[in-house]
């Protein structure tokens, strides 16, 4: 064999496979990944600092609606009053005579004690206060169906209400009438708004206390409206157990006068002076059911709306509204850039 032939001659070399340890490549894997994230991530801001001032415009504009929208509302004013259930020796001595006289009362369809304890008394006026027939009969006792419905706002300088003169014509005293029909507010609508609007109840059953609150434009108004609230949920309550009481005691006595037992007679007189001494109880407490621990106070600013917070919220949701349009608009630039250069 020539020189030259064994300078064409091939030596084949057996390639040699490293093995890689699975550490190393899942080492590898992860920085590659934090390498694109960073890539990304650096896309990503330097598209929003570069649609920085659009960002900022929207941001601002939206804190401007907000703001606008926030001192166009008008203030509400809350006025509330701290209660608790109200506790008397007599209620306690009719519970007792209950016990020895049930069975007879029972029989004859009365109830000897006032039927409740002084917290479910209090918490069984509590669902009268928020039925529809009480909240109807205070608003057209009180005559507030007008202020109720048609009022907009309160005039701080004159301390009066502002009426919405598309609903309430105040020079006449009148409810604006359009196409000849008169646009009074229905009763159940004015009811249906002040438990919604109006009035709030918070209840603590640990610590036995009720607090009742209004909120209005006015806080004179609202202090006034509370008070009213409570008076009229002690008359209406005390008036139902008056009620109640003066109706076994005329039942009772009739039952006397049909009965020619001794034992009986005298049974029936004790439900008959237990009945009395309830229906003495209703006339001694002008605070019947709800004792008054911390009275309403007019109050010295509004609680609504909160227009820092509307103006956060604001801010908030116009930068968010910016960069997702930001990020639609680089997405869809991306895509028509790809697009072109698959042509």
């Amino acid at each position: 064999m020539t020189e030259h032939n064994k300078s064409q001659q091939t030596i084949d070399v057996p390639e040699q496979t490293i093995d890689v340890p699975e550490e190393v490549r899942s080492a590898r894997a992860h920085y590659k990944k934090i390498d694109d994230e960073e890539i990304d991530l650096s896309v990503l801001f330097a598209v929003l600092w570069h649609a920085k001032w659009f960002i900022i415009a929207c941001t601002l504009f939206f804190a401007i609606v907000g703001g606008i929208y926030a001192f166009l509302k008008p203030d509400i004013y809350r006025a509330d009053v701290l209660l608790t259930p109200t506790t008397a020796d007599t209620q306690s001595q009719l519970e007792s005579v209950a016990s020895r006289l049930g069975g007879l009362a029972s029989l004859a369809g009365i109830n000897v004690s006032n039927g409740y304890s002084g917290v479910q008394k209090a918490l069984y006026a509590i669902q009268v206060l928020q039925s529809r027939k009480f909240i109807g009969n205070f608003i057209l006792k009180h005559d507030l169906l007008v202020p109720l419905m048609a009022a907009e706002g309160w005039d701080k300088e004159n301390e009066e209400l502002i009426y919405n003169s598309d609903i309430y014509d105040v020079d006449s005293s009148q409810w604006v009438s359009k196409e000849g029909r008169l646009i009074k507010p229905k009763l159940l609508v004015a009811i249906h708004y002040f438990k919604r609007e109006i009035l709030q109840i918070d209840i603590d059953t640990e610590a036995k206390m009720i607090t009742i609150s209004v909120d209005f434009y006015s806080p004179y108004i609202s202090q006034k409206w509370v008070n009213w609230l409570v008076e009229d949920l002690n008359h209406e309550i005390r008036l139902q157990d008056m009620t109640d009481a003066q109706n076994s005691i005329n039942y009772l006595n009739q039952q006397v006068l049909q009965t020619s037992l001794a034992d009986t007679r005298s049974m029936l007189y004790q439900l008959i002076e237990q009945q009395t001494k309830k229906l003495m109880l209703t006339k001694v407490h002008q605070e019947y059911v709800l004792k008054t621990v911390d009275p309403a106070v007019v109050a010295t600013g509004p609680v609504k709306p909160r227009r820092l917070l509307i103006i956060a919220i604001a801010c908030v949701l116009g930068g968010f509204i910016a960069v997702l349009i930001v990020f639609v608009r680089q997405l869809i630039i991306n895509n028509k850039i790809n697009e072109n250069s698959q042509q």
